[in-house]
């Protein structure tokens, strides 16, 4: 059948495959997918998920559905038979089963615990009484461990009897017989090594360890500096505990991706696909920081008020002030977002508050000045074209006055705005904050009230005479 369909695309094989009514040609057209593709089918074919899913082996069933979307998982549970759930949850790595389940109502998961084995509801149990967020709901307590004083031989007889079960077998575990970690050796050494060779002499003690109440944030950066597929988790009494494997922290990095992005832009972290949340917890996760904002942005109102004689005195100065605040928020926005992004991938550390600032300093500078040059070029241009009668004449005398003032303003609110937007975040992170609330919207609404006291502040130096 492989022959015959190879030239059709995947989408025309299924349906052919579907049409025919044959349950075994549907299952072994499926086992002999890719679950990468048999994910593709049921993405696409959502009237089919249920059926592909109980057509799938319980090993492959249980591959596929780790790697689908949340609301895809969420609707094949609902609408599998109690004994199919039963059996593709018991298959699960306790892991993904344990990210699977905190994302469900409390009622739905005291239901699915029940049909659990007895084994798997006491693993799945303790790895979700760890904190959310910690090391310990990541972990999955299938590895291979071994004692120091087994020979090579011994190891490569093990893994063959019981490597099947375990999450990984690139690397095997060393402990005592109380359970406490010693080390790790990678599969490549035991290989390698002399089959009478004992494992207490294989090891290097060169090892690195999570604990079980550690942030998935901190495990993400530890892999991320070390060249590790897994790492074993431990207690405070560095009792082994479980592993974490390469393919989880990858989920967790997108996760944490994710609610940055949107809290970049100034919204709580959804927690949810967009489209699968409801509309009045969409409204609810996005009206606080609108609220918070409008407030912030009522400053902006005070401080033109309080500038209010000078505007009516030189009316000419209010058509600069979106330019100055754009401006100003621009770059802070932009100081923010490449701060923000650089924390999260370990490239700036706190300590480097200091090489941040003096970038942004020289930054803000540069930058200001490129704008103000081309603010006080349109000022020019704007009175060459004045003086010849082209266009009406809105500057009069002061227009050289004004040019100065605009880019002078320029500079300082540029200035302000960078220093602002990269030292926020930085600030928040040495609080304990999520650097990623000092969203681009609150930089910008920060950046706004002080641009207007700068820009006004500026006029006055320069045009003393006309706002007398």
């Amino acid at each position: 059948m492989a022959d015959e369909l190879e030239n059709i695309s995947l989408q025309d094989q299924f349906e052919d495959v579907i049409k025919s009514g044959d349950i075994l040609q549907i299952q072994e057209y499926l086992n002999h997918q890719n679950i990468s593709d048999v994910a593709t089918l049921i993405s696409e074919y959502e009237d089919y998920e249920t059926q592909i899913i109980s057509s799938l082996s319980p090993h492959r069933a249980a591959s596929t559905f780790k790697i689908l979307d949340l609301p895809e998982q969420k609707r094949i549970i609902q609408s599998l038979p109690p004994i199919k759930t039963a059996e593709l949850l018991n298959e699960l790595p306790a892991d993904d089963r344990t990210a699977f389940l905190e994302e469900l109502p409390t009622e739905v998961v005291r239901e699915l615990i029940k049909l659990l084995d007895p084994e798997e509801r006491r693993v799945t149990l303790s790895l979700l009484g760890y904190p959310e967020g910690s090391v310990g709901r990541l972990m999955t307590p299938d590895y291979i461990a071994v004692y120091p004083d087994w020979t090579v031989q011994k190891v490569i007889d093990y893994i063959r009897e019981y490597g099947r079960d375990s999450e990984t077998i690139d690397v095997v575990y060393v402990i005592t017989e109380k359970g406490e970690f010693i080390d790790d050796i990678r599969i490549r050494e035991i290989i390698l090594a002399s089959p009478e060779k004992v494992i207490i002499d294989v090891i290097d003690n060169r090892f690195i360890t999570l604990n079980v109440n550690d942030d998935q944030e901190k495990a993400n950066t530890i892999f991320k500096m070390n060249n590790r597929v897994a790492l074993p988790v431990v207690d405070d009494h560095n009792i082994l505990l479980g592993i974490v494997t390469i393919d989880d922290v990858l989920w967790v990095a997108n996760e944490e991706f994710s609610e940055d992005i949107q809290r970049i832009g100034g919204t709580e972290a959804l927690d949810e696909p967009y489209l699968e949340i409801s509309f009045f917890k969409l409204i609810k996760k996005r009206v606080g920081w609108l609220i918070i904002l409008f407030i912030s942005e009522m400053l902006t109102a005070t401080a033109m008020s309080y500038f209010a004689d000078e505007i009516q005195k030189a009316v000419v100065l209010s058509i600069f002030v979106p330019l100055i605040m754009s401006s100003g928020g621009n770059s802070g926005s932009q100081a923010s977002t490449l701060i923000i992004q650089a924390m999260a991938v370990g490239e700036v550390r706190l300590n480097d508050w200091w090489r941040v600032m003096r970038r942004e300093i020289f930054s803000g500078v540069v930058l200001g000045s490129i704008l103000g040059v081309i603010g006080f070029i349109r000022i020019f241009i704007w009175h060459l074209l004045m003086h010849q009668g082209i266009i009406h004449d809105i500057y009069g005398p002061y227009w050289l006055l004004i040019g100065f003032t605009v880019g002078v303003s320029l500079i300082g609110v540029v200035l302000w705005g960078t220093l602002s937007g990269s030292m926020l975040p930085i600030i928040l992170k040495k609080l304990g904050a999520d650097p990623a609330v000092s969203s681009a919207p609150f930089v910008a609404t920060l950046v706004d009230v002080t641009g207007l006291i700068i820009y006004f502040s500026v006029a006055y130096i320069f045009l003393q005479q006309l706002l007398a």
